[in-house]
């Protein structure tokens, strides 16, 4: 048996096979014969069922990959890849759909049912702060640039990030949710993250400022966002992604004025099987070379 075999399933995509086969990789018939498993169609609790010591690399569909961690599944006795940076401009664009909806007021305008005189922002010396400075907050800030968006970065390690005219640490959260229009969270969801926007954070913002929130629920309490909604403590929320996930039907934010949903559409299936399939491709390249990885996933760091 050749070294490099791959089996893609337990769903598998005919994209994700054709990447494999052009990335010259030999396509294994059951997991038994691979040494590398590309994950489509099936969750955590059927991982361990066609796992085997001989799997060393396990490329996985998402950009998010807290299900895998809670299951204990991400370990270091193999490689981890996940499928981060690869959906970023996609789900970049949504982002900016939902600040220029926010500025412009066009939840508020879609709903009036006689002409009315609105007061639209413009995102033009808008300052806005993002949290996650990853694949989507870095296509995002290429996005804002020609708009003349003023952005703040909050990341984990408090580097520069290119395009952003602040660059801070988490112990500066609340500094740059003070100062900014909109904030928008492309965090992952670790223990650090988790509820990292509760009800101070939320009286930090100003009371005209929208929280966007496309990273993951868990980063917002959302008992304390909708409170802040109904209080009007900030001027909005667009949420992609929430908590719970699905939202409930009846759940209050549905019917918040306020608030503008999108039922995690920001990368829907039709887009992320074309760009996982190129990610495929690359680390299958990289895997039959024994090069590095591209998504590498940090069992310690959690992402």
């Amino acid at each position: 048996m050749p070294e490099a075999a791959v089996f893609v399933g337990p769903k598998p995509a005919p994209e994700l096979v054709e990447a494999v086969r052009s990335a010259g990789g030999r396509l294994a018939a059951s997991p038994a014969e691979a040494s590398a498993l590309v994950w489509y169609g099936g969750g955590p609790a059927e991982f361990p069922a066609l796992a085997h010591p001989g799997i060393r690399w396990v490329q996985l569909p998402n950009a998010g990959v807290e299900p895998w961690f809670e299951a204990g599944l991400v370990t270091s006795e193999r490689v981890f890849t996940s499928a981060a940076g690869s959906y970023a401009p996609a789900v970049a664009e949504h982002t900016l759909a939902l600040l220029l909806a926010a500025a412009k007021q066009l939840p508020t305008l879609a709903r009036a049912r006689t002409w009315t005189r609105p007061s639209p922002a413009t995102l033009r010396g808008a300052t806005v702060g993002i949290v996650g400075a990853g694949g989507i907050g870095r296509a995002l800030i290429a996005m804002l640039a020609p708009l003349g968006a003023d952005v703040l970065a909050v990341t984990r390690s408090g580097r520069e990030v290119p395009g952003a005219r602040l660059s801070v640490g988490p112990d500066r959260l609340a500094e740059v949710l003070a100062a900014a229009d909109h904030v928008v969270l492309a965090a992952p969801t670790t223990a650090a993250t988790r509820s990292l926007i509760g009800a101070a954070e939320l009286a930090s913002m100003k009371p005209t400022a929208w929280l966007v929130n496309i990273g993951r629920g868990a980063l917002v309490d959302t008992d304390a966002l909708v409170a802040a909604l109904a209080e009007e403590r900030i001027g909005g929320a667009a949420l992609d992604v929430t908590d719970p996930e699905p939202l409930p039907d009846g759940h209050p934010l549905w019917t918040e004025p306020r608030a503008m949903i999108t039922p995690h559409s920001a990368n829907s299936e039709s887009l992320l099987l074309p760009e996982l399939a190129k990610r495929v491709r690359e680390n299958t390249e990289r895997f039959l070379a024994g090069g590095p990885l591209v998504g590498v996933i940090d069992p310690v760091a959690g992402y």
